[in-house]
């Protein structure tokens, strides 16, 4: 019963279908450091710019009542005030948009050339022996009126 057991797992595990999901996770999981990278260091400061120097990841919004003389930011590290910060939540929804278009670039691209290689013209079928004698007696007699 567990050498069934472990048969059947080392059969699942080493599938080529999951090593290739294996590794797909893995570059995906690089790809998306590589979104939020793009994001936060070359998009956010562009639109900072853009808005006259607006830094999203400071923008919070307190819930409560900051005491008087510390800013929120200090007032949320000393756990007086909770903040809702909607500004990393911006800057999420722009890594995930980012994201989404270039997996649907990819994937539109893919299915394009998995349908391009599904419409490649077959090979011409080898003409039958009836033909091939017919086009052979249609060269002798052109032979032979010349």
């Amino acid at each position: 019963m567990i050498k069934n057991f472990i048969n059947d797992f080392k059969e699942f595990a080493f599938k080529g279908n999951l090593i290739d999901m294996a590794v797909g996770i893995i570059i995906g999981g690089a790809f998306g450091t590589l979104v939020k990278s793009l994001v936060d260091d070359i998009f956010m400061p562009l639109i900072g710019s853009v808005t006259g120097g607006v830094d999203f990841s400071d923008k919070v919004i307190p819930l409560g009542k900051v005491p008087e003389g510390k800013t929120v930011k200090a007032a949320a590290e000393a756990g007086e005030v909770v903040l809702l910060t909607y500004g990393n939540f911006i800057t999420s929804f722009i890594s995930f948009l980012i994201l989404a278009l270039v997996l649907f670039i990819v994937i539109k691209k893919f299915m394009a050339a998995l349908k391009k290689k599904d419409e490649a013209p077959a090979e011409p079928a080898a003409p039958s022996a009836d033909i091939v004698l017919l086009t052979e007696i249609r060269d002798l007699l052109k032979n032979q009126k010349s």
